[in-house]
């Protein structure tokens, strides 16, 4: 709750410290709150300073701080090496589109793949938002924020899992190099979507991490997006909506992020639904319309898991107000009671 962004500031001031008991042992507290801090400090740093090569800058720090190993692949490469969604969306930017792999752990441990959705600037391509929806779209690297402060969260406290963080990274700029609404693009899954529009790409980029996180045969995977606003319609900005594709762990996450005071809220992948992204030129469309927008968007990424265990969390990324423990601005949601998960053995029942 001290947490102030005081990057561009020149007065700095003194806030309020937190002071643990002497029988705590506040190494797993600090790393937990200094996660929380780091994805906050990505989402509140403007987009200028916060491009493409920025945001990849801080996935390799924080992979050297662990001694991860790391793989880029960006521009002509991504077309070259098959995640032809991540390219078409950042192919007008000024600053390549890529995908950062980290890696870490005991390849004896249980496989997790974390997916962040790392859209470093949205302007909605053709599609343009207006200048209101525009205002704060330098948090729609949100998703990889939090799978990035994840990640740091894991590796400081050393949990027994082989970890995989695949950071789909663009910036959705106009220009002459952009897609259009129309287009149908193919994908690494080898389905073809058409765009219905352009301002729905953060699940173009996640459809490829997605598949690629899935080729490993991972015990789970989660992906983080700052994806809808229906999400927000249905449930604010402070509670998150969370999708999975199997039900061993979804009352242990609710019941968990409740305890944690850090609470999500399960949301159906209602099949159904999935006619209203239905396209007579491809194998679907990128976006199904103004019903139930969420669960749409977790029904097109659900296609691309490959039937793996899998669970999405369509995050805001942002506090719009200043609240107890939220100060206004960059916000990371729904960690705290996934570790909390997690350090319980979590990820052994995820396949049930």
């Amino acid at each position: 709750g001290a947490y102030k962004f005081e990057k561009y500031l020149k007065d700095k001031k003194m806030h309020p410290c937190l002071v643990m008991d002497p029988d705590i042992d506040g190494s797993e507290i600090s790393a937990l709150i200094a996660s929380i801090h780091l994805g906050r400090d990505l989402i509140n740093t403007p987009a200028g300073d916060m491009g493409p090569e920025a945001l990849e800058a801080e996935a390799r720090r924080v992979a050297t701080q662990y001694e991860c190993t790391v793989r880029t692949t960006k521009g002509a490469d991504l077309l070259e090496q098959n995640y032809p969604m991540i390219h078409a969306v950042g192919r007008a930017a000024h600053e390549a589109p890529r995908l950062v792999e980290l890696e870490w752990g005991n390849p004896e441990h249980p496989r997790l793949a974390l997916v962040g959705k790392g859209i470093t600037f949205d302007t909605g391509g053709l599609n343009i938002k207006s200048a209101a929806g525009a205002r704060i779209m330098k948090k729609d690297m949100g998703g990889a924020a939090h799978a990035l402060a994840f990640a740091n969260m894991i590796m400081a406290n050393n949990l027994p899992v082989r970890l995989h963080v695949l950071l789909a990274i663009a910036e959705n700029a106009i220009s002459a190099g952009a897609y259009r609404p129309g287009d149908v693009l193919s994908s690494r899954a080898g389905l073809t979507v058409e765009i219905d529009n352009t301002d729905a790409e953060g699940r173009l980029v996640l459809g490829d991490a997605l598949t690629r996180a899935a080729e490993d045969d991972p015990a789970l995977i989660i992906d983080f997006a700052t994806l809808t606003g229906a999400a927000r319609v249905a449930l604010g900005p402070a509670l998150p909506p969370f999708f999975s594709n199997r039900e061993a762990p979804v009352k242990a996450i609710a019941d968990l992020s409740m305890a944690q005071k850090d609470p999500v809220w399960p949301m159906p992948l209602w099949q159904p639904y999935m006619s209203y992204l239905s396209s007579p030129i491809a194998d679907m469309k990128n976006a199904g319309g103004s019903f139930a927008g969420a669960v749409t968007a977790g029904l097109f990424l659900e296609k691309f898991v490959d039937g793996r265990p899998w669970m999405h969390f369509d995050v805001y990324g942002w506090s719009p107000a200043a609240t107890p423990g939220h100060p206004k601005g960059g916000e990371i949601y729904a960690l705290r009671g996934l570790y909390a998960w997690l350090k319980q053995g979590g990820l052994t029942a995820s396949s049930e």
